[in-house]
């Protein structure tokens, strides 16, 4: 089994490396090589599986380099985030398109169509959304962001029905609990809010608490991406909207408070941006049958949420019951 990933030095990449290290399989075959690539890979455990390619995947070079040898799995995580790609165009256009593009070319001229798992964005929805919706809804992006995940997506499934190259899109949700560090995440306050109140710390909130997003923790999401990457029978469709658990910031305040205490509560001041809550704080109820039906999964509950984000399970803390939506 030989496993590509892109962009793992990234908070996802580097979550997906050490589990499947640690796991040691793939679709029942034991991990025998696991190629990353991205700008920086610094930090990562020596292990006789790991084959690191520093760069950028921009460069066809990289990525020939990267596939001489063949992959039975690719997971391409790579991506310049929403707000630095509306800032800065040319980038986005480049890495969020353009080198996904090339990679989808480089993968169907392999020797056997490789699976490829491809994280895309709920971003291909856009803003104003409708009250109810399910995964059916059509896509409408308002930033350049999800205009060129959506892109993707397209090309992903015509490949797909070709029998070129087996991949399979999630729309991903907001994923926490990212590390507090400027990210180009206009929904950072997601995560900022969470590691904030976990310390102890004033947080000055840039959306009221009545805002409601899509919520997925980095452990459940990773749970997501081997769940698409091991399907055996996905179907026609290759590209699904996840469970996500829709739940208000006061909500997820109300998790935070049950697990480390009331006085957190007071910790939070309030100062809505008028955009930033029209673009990320206006997410209605979302139903994903389809998803489900093939064993996609969220959280569970706000507490859930919060003790995953925060891997509050692996410390020896008494949670108390807090507030919870699916």
């Amino acid at each position: 089994m030989r496993v590509m990933i892109t962009g793992a030095g990234g908070f996802l990449g580097r979550l997906l490396v050490q589990r499947l290290l640690e796991r040691g399989t793939l679709r029942g075959q034991p991990l025998d090589t696991l190629v990353l690539l991205d700008q920086k890979l610094d930090g990562f455990a020596q292990d006789p599986r790991l084959r690191l390619l520093a760069g950028s995947i921009t460069d066809p070079a990289l990525q020939r380099r990267a596939l001489a040898d063949g992959a039975d799995v690719v997971f391409h995580l790579v991506s310049i985030p929403g707000g630095a790609a509306e800032q800065q165009y040319g980038l986005g256009h480049q890495v969020n398109l353009l080198a996904s593009l090339e990679l989808l070319d480089q993968l169907r001229r392999c020797a056997r169509p490789p699976v490829l798992v491809y994280a895309s964005s709920v971003a291909v929805y856009g803003a104003e959304l409708p009250a109810r919706m399910d995964e059916q809804l059509a896509p409408r992006p308002v930033l350049s962001y999800g205009a060129h995940k959506l892109m993707v997506e397209t090309q992903l499934s015509d490949l797909a029905r070709r029998g070129e190259v087996d991949g399979r899109a999630l729309r991903l949700p907001g994923i926490v609990a990212r590390p507090r560090e400027p990210n180009g995440l206009r929904s950072a306050f997601m995560s900022d809010l969470m590691h904030a109140l976990a310390a102890g710390q004033a947080y000055e909130c840039p959306v009221s608490s009545q805002a409601s997003a899509w919520w997925m923790s980095a452990h459940c999401c990773l749970d997501n991406l081997l769940h698409a990457a091991e399907l055996d029978n996905p179907g026609e469709s290759r590209v699904w909207q996840l469970p996500v658990l829709h739940l208000s910031v006061g909500q997820v305040v109300d998790a935070l408070v049950g697990a480390f205490g009331e006085d957190r509560r007071a910790l939070v001041n309030y100062r809505p941006d008028a955009e930033l809550e029209r673009l990320f704080g206006r997410y209605p109820s979302l139903r994903t049958p389809q998803a489900r039906a093939l064993g996609f999964r969220h959280d569970g509950s706000a507490l859930a949420l919060v003790r995953n984000a925060l891997n509050l399970n692996q410390r020896p803390r008494r949670l108390r019951a807090a507030p919870q939506t699916a």
